[in-house]
């Protein structure tokens, strides 16, 4: 299985604006789709609710709410885009009525999502996914904030406290899926840091010990590096964010695993550039930096990447995390 992998994909504020007056692909350069087409199945993580309805999350300290409108949902889908997870903290910005209108779109267009839910089963429940020959499950969840996790009877997120060291229930998933392979995406960490945290880490070994064979993770808004089976944090895929001039949020990548059991055996990593409400393929200048922000992640974790053309590749996929075991 070719596995794509997009990072966060913010579609409210300016990209909204930009979708409320231009057709429905223009967040996306034909080279970014032509890419994406390469992959069996392509998972996002959609950083939004998807609503024209609901109020604002009644919390005086939050300081960003995104809401795409609903023709969002055709973006994604003209996209290609498989599925999403809406497990983040900007998944109920505007309430449990836009998360459940969010889920109405997305049924809408025919794209299942993961790491929400109008109650805290459906909220952990796996997607079951099939490309390339096998069933694929993908399990999403969030690690911020508390306030926004699902209950028995109450719409909301699926979530899990790294901090607290409580995995049990999304370890408990993936040795429950009845797939093939299956995908962990969290949103974890916190934002606009170089490399993943020790919080992050520690659960990334204990994900795969549990029988992950991916784990994809994203809440930095930057690309981290990648250890074994773990790309530590995907960055960012599609925003109108304010850009750091060190930590380059506006560069990222899309990613090509290439899946079999037992897991990855190579990783295409595709620069990207992000412009406002615009993503398109990275120019040679952007692509340089990028490769040599990637290279130099990859390295802390003892991954060695190589170019290909336009293309990182890590092949073959090397080591666990360390204090994983695998399957």
């Amino acid at each position: 299985m070719r596995l794509g992998l997009a990072g966060d994909t913010m579609l409210g504020r300016g990209v909204a604006e930009r979708l409320r007056r231009d057709p429905p692909a223009a967040v996306l350069a034909d080279g970014v789709v032509e890419m994406m087409a390469e992959a069996d199945i392509v998972v996002a993580n959609l950083e939004c609710c998807i609503s024209d309805v609901g109020q604002r999350w009644p919390d005086p300290d939050k300081p960003f709410f995104f809401r795409a409108p609903p023709g969002a949902a055709e973006t994604l889908a003209a996209a290609g885009i498989d599925c999403v997870t809406l497990a983040n903290n900007h998944a109920l910005d505007f309430g449990p009525e836009a998360l459940l209108d969010t889920f109405r779109h997305l049924d809408r267009v025919g794209i299942p999502w993961v790491g929400a839910g109008p109650d805290r089963d459906r909220a952990r429940a796996p997607a079951i996914l099939t490309g390339g020959g096998f069933r694929l499950g993908v399990i999403g969840f969030t690690d911020h904030p508390a306030a926004f996790a699902a209950a028995p009877e109450r719409p909301g997120v699926a979530y899990a406290d790294l901090r607290a060291g409580d995995l049990d229930w999304v370890a408990e998933a993936v040795r429950g899926v009845d797939a093939d392979l299956v995908l962990v995406t969290p949103h974890w960490g916190p934002n606009m840091v170089r490399r993943p945290v020790s919080d992050v880490r520690r659960a990334a070994a204990e994900l795969v010990s549990a029988g992950a064979d991916l784990v994809a993770g994203h809440s930095a808004h930057v690309f981290h590096g990648v250890e074994g089976r773990v790309l530590f944090d995907l960055g960012d895929f599609v925003d109108d964010y304010a850009v750091d001039p060190l930590l380059r949020n506006d560069l990222g990548l899309f990613f090509i695993v290439t899946l079999d059991v037992g897991g990855p055996t190579r990783i295409e990593a595709i620069p990207l550039a992000l412009d406002v409400g615009h993503t398109r393929p990275a120019d040679r200048a952007e692509a340089a930096w990028i490769a040599d922000r990637f290279t130099a992640a990859c390295a802390e974790h003892g991954t060695e990447v190589r170019r290909d053309g336009e293309r990182l590749v890590i092949e073959p996929v090397g080591a666990e995390p360390a204090g994983s075991t695998t399957r």
